[in-house]
């Protein structure tokens, strides 16, 4: 079954399949910062945008670095492809690069849309001989290695690397901002600006006026952050460029940039979001609502509600 969505600011999807290739020792940290996001995306939609399933070489439980055993599907039982495949290896990946595995990439390089590298993934990948003309990443411990064995690849010391049909990072951290990053293109960054903020991505518990400023996504994610503490009582925008200390009009040319959208438009969708949560998850009325959220009265929220979703509140439940 094919499920469609469209909203005002999400592009029309259908559910986008994921197999996770994973090896014993595997990071059960970066297995859940691949899954999570994906399983958070379908909570907000209260849809199925998403579908994954765990495999390996030989099927049978596979069990992570810290002891946890997951039950895996064998590979020639899985289904012939879909839309992304994450090789997912860690501790001890170089014994696992066999040449029965380098088959399997190379024939997954026409079966899946997207092949990824996560935590030393990458190695693997180049192994078999399907990272030509690719720029890539993997974890720092093995950077110099990898460049020295692969010297054909282009691996560059970023936090990840999309692009090409090929997504690599390098460790558990760096999975979950590839992931997000990928349902960005997959719907649009307010969609993903929201499953960031299921984790408190960027928000983080220091005072923002003492922060550091950030270039590109660290900037954008401190001024959301800054933004989701403050929506009942909502910030000028002049006083959220203050607060992280960069001029008003950088900080206009990097949400056009990242969102295309101003500051004050993404402002006011981030509270109508909060809002979208309390009016499906809580028994507040719709004029407590409107209060927390930043609004005057129940009217104004609900026109602007209509607007961003397309129904009022009051529909939805």
């Amino acid at each position: 079954m094919q499920i469609l969505i469209k909203t005002k600011d999400e592009k029309v999807s259908q559910v986008r399949s994921i197999c996770v290739l994973l090896f014993d020792n595997f990071s059960n940290h970066c297995l859940a910062n691949a899954v999570e996001p994906f399983r958070a995306a379908n909570t907000i939609a209260r849809k199925e945008l998403y579908s994954w399933q765990h495999v390996s070489v030989e099927g049978g439980t596979v069990t992570s670095s810290s002891g946890l055993p997951v039950e895996t599907l064998k590979w020639q039982q899985a289904p012939p492809g879909g839309d992304y495949l994450f090789v997912m290896p860690s501790y001890g990946f170089k014994a696992f690069s066999t040449p029965k595995l380098h088959q399997i990439l190379r024939a997954a390089r026409a079966r899946f849309k997207l092949l990824g590298g996560l935590d030393t993934g990458a190695w693997m990948l180049a192994a078999a001989g399907v990272l030509e003309d690719a720029r890539v990443t993997i974890h720092w411990d093995e950077f110099a290695g990898f460049s020295e064995t692969f010297p054909e690849v282009d691996v560059v010391e970023d936090r990840f690397v999309l692009e090409n049909r090929i997504a690599t990072c390098g460790g558990a951290s760096t999975t979950f901002e590839l992931m997000l990053e990928i349902i960005k293109k997959d719907h649009s960054p307010l969609f993903a600006l929201e499953v960031a903020a299921l984790f408190m991505h960027g928000s983080a518990g220091e005072r923002p006026d003492l922060l550091p400023v950030r270039s590109g996504d660290g900037l954008m994610r401190e001024a959301t952050a800054l933004m989701r503490r403050n929506i009942e009582t909502p910030l000028a925008i002049p006083t959220v460029a203050g607060r992280l200390k960069v001029d008003q009009r950088l900080l206009e040319t990097r949400f056009r940039s990242e969102f295309g959208m101003t500051p004050l438009a993404v402002y006011k969708s981030i509270r109508l979001r909060e809002a979208r949560r309390l009016v499906q998850s809580t028994d507040l009325t719709i004029a407590e609502i409107a209060v927390r959220c930043g609004y005057q009265n129940a009217s104004a929220m609900t026109r602007a509600y209509r607007l961003e979703f397309g129904s009022p509140p009051r529909q939805e439940r």
